[in-house]
């Protein structure tokens, strides 16, 4: 009797273990890891090689090389596209925001994570903080380092970005990135070298929060996007927008160009507080006279370009960036171009952001 008494109460034991290990399993927050290609999924001839050929593992290869993230989430993939950064263009941007709208609307989804080439990863995340409504977060993540590299960054920064997406305090903060220990808002994440690994940086905020041993932690709360919000579900195509970089002697050259070819809006990376050379000058002020929009930003590191200092922008019918970088300034604007090309409006976007 004892014996029998013993094995039901060890069968008890054994039943509450297992029923404890399937409710933490459903306590996990569910997130869908989006692959996009890029060094994350780049493969070397050695694991010493300096050269390697990116986009070339798929999304489920990245997730089984790093089972850790099973124990912060459960995962679901999905290969989006498999191509190099710099090749992201505006249609592939498109569908992703659709695709990442579709997937957060979905009740059985709590984030997302977005693998990506690091050269043009800050353009993706900021044109999705633009375009994706959703409380649940957005992280986006890659590496310096292809996978077959003696200390591959990618399983890491895979690991951290499904923490990321998967924490509570994520809900609400929008679209970030997480690279090498740091979270980094849409907005201010630039990459700042072309090899180290700790290439992300917001040069005039900072990191918004850190990942350390699986566990996240914020330090900044979310500025927001101030309500500023393009719904592209139904855009095919974006209007074109350009970037002049602007440095001593600068010619008109390349902005005549972009008027030949039609595009819809310029973007000047300006000198200092983005200032435009002289002989550039007239060339906008006539482009913008004939409705093509005109954006001052700056190639400047930090800081940004602010209206009332060299040049009146009022008067010539020009768009000051505030802080957005080039880049970033390029996007606000095509998403801007799809509803107006009155500077005017244009501002107000560029003021709200």
């Amino acid at each position: 009797m004892k014996d029998r008494l013993h094995v039901f109460t060890m069968w008890l034991l054994l039943a509450a273990v297992f029923a404890s290990v399937r409710m933490s399993g459903q306590e996990l927050p569910s997130v869908y890891i989006l692959a996009t290609g890029g060094t994350i999924a780049g493969v070397g001839g050695t694991s010493t090689a300096g050269s390697y050929k990116p986009s070339r593992i798929g999304v489920e290869q990245l997730i089984e090389a790093v089972p850790e993230v099973n124990t912060v989430a459960r995962v679901r993939g999905e290969q989006v596209f498999n191509v190099s950064s710099q090749d992201m263009d505006s249609s592939h941007w498109l569908v992703l925001s659709k695709k990442v709208n579709e997937i957060l609307a979905m009740s059985g989804v709590d984030g997302v994570v977005i693998t990506h080439g690091t050269d043009t990863m800050e353009e993706t995340a900021f044109f999705l903080s633009l375009t994706v409504k959703s409380s649940k977060p957005v992280v986006l993540t890659g590496s310096m380092r292809p996978s077959t590299s003696l200390s591959a960054d990618g399983p890491l920064n895979l690991f951290n970005a499904v923490a990321v997406a998967a924490d509570k305090q994520s809900q609400g903060r929008g679209v970030m990135i997480a690279m090498n220990g740091d979270i980094l808002q849409a907005s201010g994440a630039v990459k700042t070298h072309t090899t180290a690994v700790q290439t992300f940086r917001d040069p005039d905020g900072g990191p918004v929060g850190r990942i350390h041993g699986g566990k996240v932690y914020y330090t900044e709360r979310y500025a927001g996007t101030n309500g500023l919000f393009f719904d592209v579900s139904a855009v095919k195509t974006l209007p074109e927008a350009g970037i002049v970089y602007g440095y001593a002697g600068v010619k008109a050259d390349a902005v005549r160009a972009l008027v030949a070819a039609g595009y819809k809006g310029v973007v000047v990376a300006g000198v200092g507080n983005g200032n435009i050379g002289r002989e550039v000058f007239p060339v906008l002020e006539r482009a913008a006279e004939n409705g093509i929009a005109v954006v001052r930003s700056t190639r400047v590191f930090s800081g940004g370009a602010t209206p009332d200092a060299e040049v009146d922008d009022a008067r010539f019918g020009f768009v000051h960036s505030n802080g957005l970088n080039p880049q970033k300034a390029r996007i606000l604007l095509m998403l801007s171009l799809i509803s107006t090309s009155d500077h005017v409006r244009i501002q107000e976007n560029f003021d709200r952001y």
